[in-house]
């Protein structure tokens, strides 16, 4: 059974999280990544994890794309218990990861990088039914491409995070991680990127941003989870929530409203893990 989430009734988002995960702790020898970390995505929402290098965003996405195992804590998928011992068995359960090397393949077209291992074809490739499909995948996402034999290579940042972006939706994904999604983009290219975010919200996806760009946090995510030095230290809306409190939780600032806050989540998750 999952735990109710935190926020205020008034503003939780509608039904039970697609994915929660509960007490998530993880070491990597006498480093102690992350301790007792909580988290809830829900479907049609973008949750963005936010934090200071070192304070576990990373090994929290490497948990959840099958990477890492977790040293303790559950997580719960469709309100079932899971275990994601392998990247394959994170996307099979329907969690898809865009690492922010994107992994794409420069010298093959766009329809290539799409359907790389997942080939439509038995004895002969059906290359007019993948190119088809290419471009009724990014006309969902109002991608700006024109052409999908394009080489990879030639294509800009914010169309190359598009692909990568279509990609993980090939397998028809509940969720989408996506790790620094806008990182060394121009603003034009960040644009696109963040309109890319707003169709998978659209399509009724959970979308979990990794993001320093607080800008762009604003723009697009309807909450915010703060970590710091591997522990939750705020989860917000960002309707409700300023530029300086997000700041102010991240660097760990003291008694301000921000760790009164996360201070009151924590007792409230404790609350209800007793009852």
């Amino acid at each position: 059974m999952t735990m109710e989430s935190t926020l205020p009734a008034q503003t939780k988002p509608h039904g039970d999280p697609v994915l929660s995960m509960r007490g998530i702790s993880k070491s990597f020898g006498a480093v102690q990544a992350l301790s007792g970390v909580e988290l809830d995505i829900y479907a049609g929402e973008v949750v963005a994890i936010v934090g200071d290098n070192g304070a576990g965003k990373s090994t929290l996405v490497k948990i959840l794309a099958g990477v890492h195992p977790p040293d303790a804590g559950t997580i719960t998928y469709q309100d079932e218990v899971v275990t994601i011992p392998s990247p394959a068995a994170s996307r099979t359960l329907g969690i898809a990861t865009v690492f922010q090397d994107l992994a794409l393949c420069d010298n093959l077209d766009v329809v290539s990088n799409l359907f790389l291992g997942r080939e439509i074809g038995n004895f002969a490739l059906d290359e007019s039914e993948m190119e088809e499909r290419s471009w009724n995948l990014l006309r969902q996402l109002s991608a700006k491409i024109p052409s999908v034999r394009l080489a990879v290579a030639s294509l800009s940042g914010g169309q190359r995070q598009t692909v990568a972006i279509a990609r993980s939706l090939i397998g028809e994904p509940a969720v989408v991680i996506l790790d620094e999604p806008t990182a060394a983009l121009g603003v034009a290219q960040t644009a696109e990127v963040l309109n890319l975010i707003e169709r998978l919200r659209e399509r009724g996806l959970g979308v979990v941003l990794i993001s320093h760009n607080m800008a762009d946090v604003q723009a697009v995510a309807d909450r915010v989870v703060v970590l710091r030095l591997g522990r939750n230290n705020g989860e917000f809306l960002v309707s409700d929530v300023s530029y300086e409190e997000i700041i102010a939780a991240i660097t760990g600032a003291t008694d301000n409203v921000v760790t009164r806050r996360a201070a009151a989540v924590g007792l409230e998750r404790e609350e209800e893990g007793t009852k």
